[in-house]
């Protein structure tokens, strides 16, 4: 099913073509709520806290293909917002070659320099172990990643976000189901976990290859496509590289904070672990919600519709605010509740930690659900690079402050939480001045 953006009302064109986007990502937080929730109720906490670190690690690392993927995904979106069949299926194949390939240098070298990857983490000596032994496979699932979020990025791009998320849904129940044959009846601890994972990933990527490779003509390209032609992939690589800076540069700076946290106690390790999983899962649906109104965007930028854009983004901005502020005051009113999905209730003292972190960050959806919007809307006009300064803002100020308020005393940890929103807002406000600039 493709959805063309570019006709028909704005806000139900929006909202329909978003929500199995939302859906889906719902569905691949469920992958790592449920790794969490198996070990962290069937190991223990210090398995908790060695997925937790893992975590941050592969997000960064996926962060980075993921970003290229988007990247080129905007462009597909201009070309067939734009009829230029030719130039699309080109850059199909370049965009592929050059993702695959980035893919593979990143799969080799995180295996090889694993060791020293978390030693520079400081990952504590009492999860080390467990730590290496969930990365040493979690690894291997790296290129599933990248086949799965090519053909999702390509899907969307022509209107289709439905069928990434059926596939997306399947690979969730395997892995959880995995998950629970893996770790408790079979003890295979840790690994285990990691493995129902990979397989899981392995499902979804194949599937929906074959799946788009069946359905959509637009992907089977012909020998004349298969030309590496420079400027292609000059273009390519413009928008593939800067959407990747700006993802990866986000997920950096959550690895830099995990490298703080790390310097804690085990219980702060785990209730981070957790907590952060929470707080993923509850804005995911409007990080969603920006990335199909960049879709908007980029096939009305494409078909040359500015005040379609301009209607679309009030309505973007508007549903984003209400979304945030339900959630906001869910997150903050069942702050314990939620922590004890993933530990027992004896566990308190972790409870309480990430407790205190989920109703500092739950109380600034906003900020964050407003600042994926303006992502969005500059990956979608052609310039992501303004999507780059904005999370270098965001990053930048969240861990200058982090690392300054951890050490002082009577602050630490609440330093390290209030430093996240304060950081969205400063990217909020330099990113709003910019659109207006825009707009005039």
């Amino acid at each position: 099913m493709q959805r063309d953006l570019t006709a028909g009302p704005i806000g139900r064109s929006m909202f329909l073509f978003a929500l199995p986007m939302i859906a889906g990502n719902l569905l691949q937080q469920a992958y790592n709520l449920g790794d969490a929730w198996v070990v962290g109720r069937y190991i223990g906490p210090g398995a908790l806290a060695a997925v937790g670190a893992s975590f941050t690690l592969m997000v960064f690392l996926t962060s980075i293909i993921m970003g290229l993927c988007m990247g080129a995904g905007a462009l597909f979106s201009m070309l067939f917002g734009a009829e230029d069949v030719e130039t699309l299926q080109n850059s199909l194949f370049v965009s592929f070659v050059f993702v695959g390939a980035v893919t593979v240098a990143i799969t080799v070298l995180s295996l090889v320099f694993l060791h020293p990857i978390l030693q520079g983490l400081q990952i504590q000596t009492e999860v080390y172990d467990e730590t290496y032994r969930y990365l040493r496979i979690i690894c291997y699932g790296i290129p599933f990643s990248f086949l799965y979020n090519f053909f999702a990025a390509f899907l969307r791009s022509i209107g289709n976000s439905l069928w990434p998320l059926l596939f997306l849904g399947v690979a969730s129940v395997l892995n959880i189901g995995l998950d629970l044959l893996f770790v408790v009846p079979f003890q295979m601890e840790v690994e285990g976990a990691a493995l129902a994972t990979v397989i899981a990933q392995g499902v979804s990527a194949l599937g929906l290859g074959i799946y788009a490779w069946l359905r959509s003509p637009l992907l089977r390209i012909g020998r004349r496509h298969l030309r590496f032609r420079m400027e292609l992939f000059q273009k390519v690589a413009g928008y593939s590289l800067l959407t990747c800076v700006q993802q990866s540069v986000m997920n950096f700076g959550i690895l830099l904070i995990q490298r703080l946290i790390n310097g804690f106690s085990v219980s702060v390790m785990a209730a981070f672990a957790a907590a952060v999983k929470i707080d993923a899962f509850a804005y995911m649906p409007v990080q969603d919600f920006g990335n199909a109104y960049s879709t908007f965007v980029a096939q009305n930028y494409g078909a040359k519709q500015k005040d379609r854009i301009r209607k679309g983004t009030r309505v973007a901005f508007l549903s984003a605010f209400i979304f945030c502020v339900v959630v906001s005051l869910l997150v903050f009113l069942l702050a314990e509740p939620l922590m004890m999905i993933f530990t027992g209730p004896e566990e308190t003292e972790i409870i309480q930690i990430g407790a205190g972190y989920l109703r500092i960050e739950g109380a600034c959806y906003v900020g964050i659900g407003w600042l994926f919007l303006f992502y969005g809307f500059y990956r979608g006009i052609g310039r992501p690079g303004m999507s780059v300064i904005l999370t270098v803002l965001s990053l930048g100020t969240r861990v200058l402050l982090a690392y300054l308020l951890a050490p002082i005393e009577g602050i630490g940890l609440l330093g390290v939480w209030w430093s996240i929103p304060i950081g969205w807002v400063v990217a909020d406000v330099v990113g709003g001045c910019s659109m207006r600039k825009h707009e005039e």
